[in-house]
């Protein structure tokens, strides 16, 4: 029985690995496809870290910007980035824009990568060490 639920821990860590990959490599394709353009932070949206495992919480800060499009159009965002120190408004940040939408947009910017780089070995070392605990666990 514990051996099931080990697999569909696996099965469904796997899942959101493979899920959350190809969600940052769709996004780096359309960012390295679209036209770039400079922002201007206007101000941030304050919030707070989810705090996981052991990790206090902490606030954190996502710019909101505008910035001009090819046919001089202006436009407004919010990058998904978050910084630990408040955006100076003002201060410049270069952004990637959709040109048959230029509502949408995404920061220049891939820490996402690091972050699942880091994710997945985390993850396959706690399959690991599960899997070798449900092994001397007693039953019975």
């Amino acid at each position: 029985m514990l051996y099931i639920i080990w697999a569909l821990f696996v099965t469904g860590a796997a899942f959101a690995c493979v899920q959350a990959v190809r969600r940052t490599r769709h996004q780096e394709r359309l960012i390295a496809s679209w036209p770039k353009a400079q922002a201007t932070v206007t101000g941030s949206r304050q919030g707070w870290t989810h705090g996981g495992g052991n990790t206090t919480r902490s606030i954190r800060f996502w710019p909101g910007y505008q910035f001009h499009d090819s046919r001089g159009g202006l436009y407004v965002g919010e990058s998904e980035v978050s910084y630990a120190r408040r955006p100076v408004p003002g201060s410049f940040l270069e952004v990637a824009y959709n040109p048959a939408d230029p509502n949408q947009s995404f920061q220049v910017d891939a820490p996402s990568r690091t972050v699942v780089g880091c994710l997945i070995p985390v993850i396959a070392l706690l399959a690991l060490a599960a899997f070798w605990f449900i092994g001397i666990f007693p039953l019975g």
